[in-house]
């Protein structure tokens, strides 16, 4: 019974000394500072959301032959500048120029047979004037020489088309322009109406970004937005929505918007990326990042920073909604209160902590 005792109370001791390793350990853990991230919650009177897009052409032409030919000329590059009526690319010419032919000699033998119809009938009304010839032959020579006009009609309308095929060998531009695409190379049989070049008028230019859907509720036609070029944020123009698109997209759930660009200075060039920013009133409510959230025991609290004495302790929060990227506070915080946005799990009740500057608060 003794030595049962004795090993009773060295467990007893053994147990104590645990106890005191754990609880000095804890205090230990308390007096570390830790550095952290943090946020400072402030409503805002104003919100600005900015999205990226690119600067693109509201006119723009796309460019094709009339007619079926093999491509032996291109004259311009991507980025061009052409003027109106300029030669973009030509198709041989060949085949045209026969038909061109064909079609002159198709005319000059319906004249001869025009003016030989005419005669014909001519000497037979001289004839029937002599009673040598009957009605019934004038009757058919006048047949015979309206048969020859319209021959001759129809030969002329041949040519004139013909000739136009031929003109429809060159692709010309329509307007000022600058090429912004090109689909067919030297070389290449293309059909009437296949896509050749794409040539865009500069003047008049358009900031085209998509807008989630939530917020293109917001965004009407004649709404203002801030463009600035992603490369140089201070160059900046103004610009007013034009076309809003009806139907958000099935993939991206974003509508495509079109803003007009109001005198944007030249380093707006067709291409450049923008990003397009809306000024709206902001949202009362007091939106926090998903990264300061702490679940526990089905409850949702944020790390409340103490500025005055540099500690940092759980504070209970309801959300009223919540996304990957960040969550609404329903109720638990108010404008100006500091919270954790990172590292919330590597915290504890009442530590020390510092700025990640290395100020300590």
């Amino acid at each position: 019974m003794r030595r049962f005792f004795l090993c009773g109370t060295g467990a007893i001791l053994v147990v104590s000394a645990l106890a005191a390793c754990q609880q000095k350990q804890e205090v230990a853990e308390s007096e570390i500072v830790r550095p952290i991230l943090s946020t400072v919650l402030k409503i805002q009177p104003v919100q600005i959301r900015g999205f990226a897009g690119k600067v693109e052409p509201r006119f723009e032409t796309q460019l094709g032959f009339r007619t079926l030919g093999r491509i032996v000329r291109r004259d311009v590059s991507v980025g061009d500048q052409v003027s109106n009526g300029q030669e973009i690319a030509a198709i041989d010419p060949l085949a045209l120029e026969l038909a061109v032919q064909a079609a002159e000699a198709a005319l000059s033998s319906a004249k001869a047979q025009l003016a030989n119809a005419a005669t014909t009938e001519d000497r037979q009304r001289a004839l029937l004037g002599q009673n040598s010839a009957t009605e019934a032959a004038l009757e058919q020579a006048q047949r015979a020489h309206e048969a020859a006009a319209a021959s001759a009609v129809q030969a002329e309308a041949n040519l004139t088309k013909a000739k136009e095929d031929l003109g429809y060998a060159i692709l010309r531009s329509d307007f000022d322009g600058v090429v912004t695409s090109l689909q067919a190379d030297v070389g290449q049989t293309v059909t009437a109406g296949q896509l050749v070049a794409v040539v865009a008028r500069p003047d008049i230019r358009e900031a085209v970004v998509d807008i989630p859907e939530a917020i293109a509720g917001t965004v009407k036609v004649g709404s203002k937005f801030q463009v600035a070029l992603q490369i140089d944020p201070v160059i900046r123009a103004s610009g007013t929505v034009r076309q809003i698109a009806p139907q958000a997209d099935e993939a991206t759930r974003t509508r495509r918007t079109r803003i007009t660009l109001e005198q944007p200075p030249e380093g707006f060039r067709l291409g450049t990326t923008i990003t397009a920013y809306l000024t709206t009133a902001a949202d009362p409510k007091i939106h926090i990042p998903a990264t300061s959230i702490l679940e526990r025991d089905g409850k949702t609290f944020v790390w409340l920073i103490d500025e005055n004495l540099g500690t940092a302790s759980t504070k209970e929060v309801k959300l009223e909604s919540r996304t990957d990227a960040e969550a609404i506070v329903a109720d638990g915080l108010a404008d100006g209160d500091r919270i954790a946005s990172a590292g919330v799990h590597s915290l504890s009740e009442g530590q020390k902590i510092k700025m990640t500057d290395g100020k300590s608060l």
